[in-house]
């Protein structure tokens, strides 16, 4: 559950974090390289991982997982990665593994910045230990699996806000297309908004049985099928199109109905198939939430609103467009990429079409919030879009309608019955 603002500030003032000089908080000296740490080496986090070294000037320098073998993968893909643009590999002695790797990662000087590509359940508890260690963090969505999870991003949110960049892997915010949009919807380009529509047509992703692995070591290492450790397949990947949607119109949703269902999975684990969920928004506002995880084929994903004046469409590979009223169409996006027709590919984020800049984009703006001093602090937004994420689940499990109000007073934290002390 969320700890109190005395504890906190006690424990951020061990850390040291309220005390410290900017040059340090900046990297090892003023405008040098910041020195980043993967936490979690699945294919997401050594995707982005590999992006850093090659759109940021910061350098890679420690990895860290519950998993050998997850380490022993992702090393060589990075240190390549590195030697190619004459950056150093990285050191064994930053290479940590177990069950106290990210405590070990976040507590070395020789890192400034941690990336957070843990499983989601675990992002509360891995961003306390980077943002009380004094490290800027970029942390992968969703920020929590629960609502009390999102209370403790919140308040260490507060902890990090002046002293330490703390940014959200929110990265549609930063595609050019998205922004180019967003600045006509702030003009009112679609008048008065009535209704819209959301959905996040996917597959299955594709994952290891793992036979000789326990059952407890199953679910870790297969976390995307966990609904614990995921937190659904609304939280973990739709999520995106919710933070996308407040982003666009500036806004909370203020209730959701919905259902969901599991037909249709081949995996062994409990998340669901399909989401059919509505929001309403301030002013009678509806947007509808549709998605799928387990079809067969091509996938898709897109936004459409609708307003009085004029209608809006972003595609996640074209069109990005306004139709109706003042006509707008952002230029050279082309046809649809070939990488979206793969969902084992796009799970992993890497994107073309209206999204090939915005992992780029979203990676220049943390380190450079870092180097700059003008620190990021995305830990609201992140609870905002987790909360408007577990609405429209809590809304669609429960088959009727459910406030924001309501969602914001939880019977309690979820717990995974995971003891990674003990696999």
């Amino acid at each position: 559950m969320p700890i109190d603002r005395r504890r906190f500030l006690e424990a951020a003032a061990a850390a040291n974090i309220l005390l410290v000089k900017p040059d340090i908080l900046r990297g090892s000296a003023r405008n040098s390289a910041v020195r980043l740490a993967l936490l979690g080496c699945g294919g997401r986090g050594t995707g982005v991982a590999q992006s850093f070294i090659e759109n940021t000037d910061a350098q890679l320098v420690g990895i860290a997982d519950l998993f050998a073998d997850a380490l022993e993968k992702a090393r060589p893909k990075l240190d390549a990665a590195s030697a190619k643009r004459g950056k150093p590999a990285i050191e064994e002695k930053l290479i940590f593994r177990g069950p106290d790797a990210v405590a070990q990662a976040v507590a070395s000087p020789a890192i400034d910045a941690v990336y957070i590509a843990t499983p989601p359940y675990f992002h509360p508890e891995h961003l306390e230990l980077a943002v009380l260690a004094g490290k800027h963090v970029y942390v992968e969505k969703p920020v929590a699996v629960d609502v009390p999870g999102t209370y403790h991003v919140r308040r260490l949110g507060q902890i990090a806000a002046g002293k330490l960049s703390l940014a959200v892997g929110f990265q549609l915010r930063h595609s050019t297309p998205y922004r180019e949009l967003k600045k006509r919807l702030d003009a009112g380009a679609l008048g008065d908004l009535i209704c819209g529509l959301a959905y996040y047509y996917a597959g299955n992703i594709p994952r290891p049985e793992w036979p000789n692995a326990t059952p407890t070591e199953r679910r870790l290492r297969n976390w995307i099928f966990d609904r614990t450790l995921s937190g659904d397949i609304i939280v973990e990947q739709n999520i995106h199109l919710i933070d996308t949607t407040n982003w666009f119109f500036g806004m909370l949703p203020v209730a959701a109905s919905g259902s969901c269902g599991k037909r249709g999975r081949v995996d062994s684990g409990d998340c669901s198939s399909h989401y059919n969920v509505t929001y309403t928004y301030p002013n009678d506002v509806h947007i509808t939430l549709t998605s799928t995880q387990f079809i067969k084929g091509s996938w898709e994903v897109d936004m459409r609103y609708y307003g009085t004046k004029a209608s809006a469409e972003a595609n996640y590979g074209r069109p990005v467009r306004i139709t109706g009223g003042t006509r707008w169409n952002f230029p050279g996006l082309g046809t649809d990429a070939e990488v979206m027709k793969n969902s084992a590919v796009a799970a992993t984020g890497a994107f073309k079409g209206a999204l090939e800049d915005a992992d780029p984009q979203k990676e220049r703006a943390f380190i450079d919030s870092i180097t700059s001093g003008h620190f990021l602090n995305e830990a609201a937004d992140g609870a905002d879009a987790a909360v408007s994420a577990i609405l429209g689940r809590e809304a669609a499990t429960a088959g009727r309608q459910i406030t924001w109000a309501e969602v914001q007073q939880p019977a309690g934290k979820w717990e995974s019955g995971i003891d990674i002390r003990h696999l």
